[in-house]
């Protein structure tokens, strides 16, 4: 069943479907653009589950439409993210008065939508519908300001193909930031990827200063109001998701070191967001403690993306969108 989002009943608004597969990462990505096109073209945004809607191979290459929930709206735009949503997005590419966004790199050649929003580290050539953009999207919000409490968020994955992982030594980088700066609270935070044995040794570590949540101790706004309760956040860099959402917030942010892997997309990214100034590298841990570094950029692309979506009319142009555009942060 569909699920509608902010409609406003006295006046139009843009439709928007959202369709997900549930994947966390790929929903949180949708989530983001939904919400900045919502703030800025007074969207009303519905979410569709693809795994509840069957499309054979066929609908999907002759851009059949399937039978749809019938309280869905007739859509303005449909956006798509992860692989499994793709045959409902192509089936749907010829439906009359509606564009198609895919986000992320497919497997099918990009001229079958209306626009495509990819990540600069897949390495595609850029072109007229193709937003290239840095790491991936989040509904993070840059924080007007930053708190002046000593207080860091530590934000520690697991094992990837990206990086060499080595609990030794992330939990060694981990003890050297709460040695030297003793007067700070730590509020320390796994993921599902990481290793038992590394949540137990971090388990160990709790005490007054030092807080450990583990996921199932989290809901889905936890993530946002820690990084606004904190003056410096550090991030392992096996999660493309992790770093772009610390970066996002504007809260200074710096990578633990692990060894890279060659020829690693992720790598890649990350390397990008560093050169970019948005983030630190752990050389630098005493600038982002300090609050200061030559990493003082913003990292916004959900808003970027929102009206890149609006700029390619994408989105129907009426006067509530024209109004919408002036609304929100540039970046």
């Amino acid at each position: 069943m569909a699920r509608p989002e902010s409609r406003k009943q006295d006046e139009p608004a843009p439709v928007v479907w959202l369709l997900t597969d549930n994947k966390p990462g790929h929903r949180n990505q949708l989530k983001g653009l939904g919400n900045r096109l919502r703030v800025l073209a007074g969207a009303s945004t519905y979410w569709v589950d693809t795994l509840s809607v069957r499309v054979p191979l066929w609908r999907a290459l002759l851009a059949s439409p399937p039978r749809m929930d019938a309280h869905l709206p007739r859509p303005d735009l449909v956006i798509a993210a992860g692989s499994g949503t793709h045959r409902l997005l192509l089936a749907l590419r010829k439906r009359r008065r509606t564009r198609t966004l895919v986000m992320m790199k497919p497997a099918f050649p990009l001229g079958l939508v209306s626009g495509a929003l990819i990540p600069a580290h897949d390495r595609v050539q850029p072109g007229p519908r193709i937003l290239l953009t840095e790491g991936v999207l989040n509904t993070i919000t840059p924080l007007a300001r930053i708190t002046e409490k000593r207080e860091a968020l530590l934000l520690i994955g697991g094992p990837s193909p990206h990086f060499d992982w080595d609990d030794d030594v992330v939990l060694g980088q981990v003890a050297h930031l709460i040695g030297h700066y003793p007067d700070w609270r730590w509020t320390i935070s796994t993921s599902r990827r990481t290793p038992e044995p590394m949540k137990e040794r971090l388990n160990d570590m709790a005490g007054l200063r030092i807080t450990v949540v583990h996921p199932e101790q989290t809901h889905e706004d936890w993530l946002s109001h820690q990084l606004s309760a904190s003056r410096a956040v550090w991030v392992t860099p096996d999660s493309m998701s992790m770093v772009c959402e610390a970066a996002t917030s504007g809260v200074p942010t710096g990578l633990f070191e692990l060894p890279a892997r060659a020829g690693s997309r992720v790598v890649d990214g990350v390397e990008r967001l560093v050169r970019g100034g948005y983030v630190a590298q752990w050389t630098d841990h005493a600038s982002v403690m300090a609050g200061r570094a030559d990493h003082d950029r913003t990292l916004w692309e959900a808003n970027r993306a929102a009206r890149w979506v609006l700029e390619q009319g994408l989105l129907p142009q009426n006067t509530q969108t024209i109004q919408g555009k002036h609304k929100g942060a540039q970046t």
